[in-house]
């Protein structure tokens, strides 16, 4: 009864790609709590005082029934206020709050154009919905205008969605907002931007790479809690007609028990911190800058952000290179296919407040060391 599944496994351990848990231990180079909330007093006081004012711990239904609390709604107008936004709907991640809206935004006859290396959850939602779809060659902006012209010559009549991350989660570089921006207004088309991991760090008070996009009719943005807000959930922020559309037609939405009002309260307060707290963003700037000229002068390419990947081609030898480094006391992750692309398999390092300089340069001086072991 077993064996197939047994066989899946051990297919994947002769590939280097079988998975397992590990517990944290070493300094955190994994993480996405860049901004270090994740244990902030403030933070961890607002909620004791949330509970000792009776807030519930869970939210015992979902939002349609008994599961709308009013902790849930003030984060909603905090996060649409504080974004730019018309409105703000909360979800219980950044997976879910993906595929909810993927599979339930863009309707039949629409064009879903996704660049290759956006999030799994994107993936999933997009073809798990009702609308076309095609990938475009990673931040490739012509590439998206072209998809959307031979689509039209195609005879498709609906509209089109371009869904990118502004930040990407194993490369660390950037998507061309302004280029797409200006393709989805000459299209009609809508822009969907998942920031989950640019909220919080970049743009105006840690508003997001696109902020200044907030606001329009046709761009939806997805902020996920969980990394650098240090919490959990997430938040679509987006023009009113559809966060409204999403409340009536979106089953993940219509049938999951709400988060809990205690995350809501979480992250209201991180929000305020972000706000309030710039030091943070310019404290995890400087490690960036310092991992860059680490990485350069060992040859290896600097993101420029807090996403540093160190490419290693094979599966074998980029867990090796983790493992070393886990055995150093550095907490730094492989990742390997299907995660990222075939034959990229690499160390992915999180830069976050977690670590102080010394601590960046130590890892630099650990991984000299070990890229020049023989494999």
């Amino acid at each position: 009864m077993l064996e197939r599944y047994e066989a899946t496994l051990s297919g994947l351990a002769r590939r280097s790609r079988l998975r397992s848990l590990s517990s944290r231990s070493g300094l955190d180079f994994a993480s996405n709590d860049y901004l270090g909330l994740a244990r902030s007093k403030r933070m961890a006081d607002a909620v004791a005082a949330a509970l000792a004012a009776g807030t519930p711990v869970g939210a015992t239904g979902s939002r349609l029934l008994r599961g709308n609390d009013p902790e849930h709604e003030a984060l909603e107008a905090k996060a649409a206020d504080f974004f730019g936004a018309e409105r703000a709907l909360f979800f219980g991640g950044g997976y879910v709050a993906n595929f909810a809206s993927l599979t339930t935004l863009p309707q039949k006859g629409d064009l879903i154009v996704l660049d290759e290396l956006i999030h799994a959850s994107a993936h999933e939602g997009a073809r798990a919905g009702r609308a076309e779809v095609v990938e475009t060659a990673h931040n490739d902006a012509g590439a998206v205008d072209d998809a959307i012209v031979a689509w039209r010559l195609m005879g498709g009549t609906g509209r089109p969605w371009i869904v990118v991350e502004s930040l990407y989660s194993m490369d660390g570089d950037l998507a061309p907002l302004g280029e797409l921006t200006e393709i989805a207004d000459r299209h009609d088309a809508f822009l969907f931007v998942d920031e989950a991991h640019a909220t919080g760090v970049y743009g105006a008070d840690g508003r997001g790479l696109a902020h200044d996009l907030e606001g329009r009719d046709n761009v939806v943005v997805l902020h996920t809690c969980g990394k650098a807000l240090g919490a959990s959930g997430a938040l679509v922020t987006a023009p009113a007609v559809l966060c409204d559309y999403l409340v009536n037609r979106c089953r993940p939405f219509i049938y999951a028990t709400a988060p809990s009002p205690l995350m809501a309260v979480a992250t209201a307060t991180a929000l305020d911190i972000v706000a309030h707290e710039p030091d943070r963003r310019q404290r995890l700037a400087r490690l960036v800058a310092l991992a860059g000229r680490k990485a350069e002068a060992l040859g290896l390419p600097a993101s420029g952000s807090q996403i540093l990947p160190i490419i290693v081609g094979d599966n074998a030898r980029a867990m090796a290179l983790a493992a070393a480094l886990q055995s150093r006391g550095f907490d730094v992750r492989g990742i390997r296919p299907p995660t990222v692309p075939e034959g990229t398999a690499r160390l992915r390092i999180s830069l976050t407040l977690n670590v102080g300089e010394a601590d960046v340069s130590a890892l630099f001086d650990a991984l000299a060391a070990e890229w020049k072991r023989p494999p």
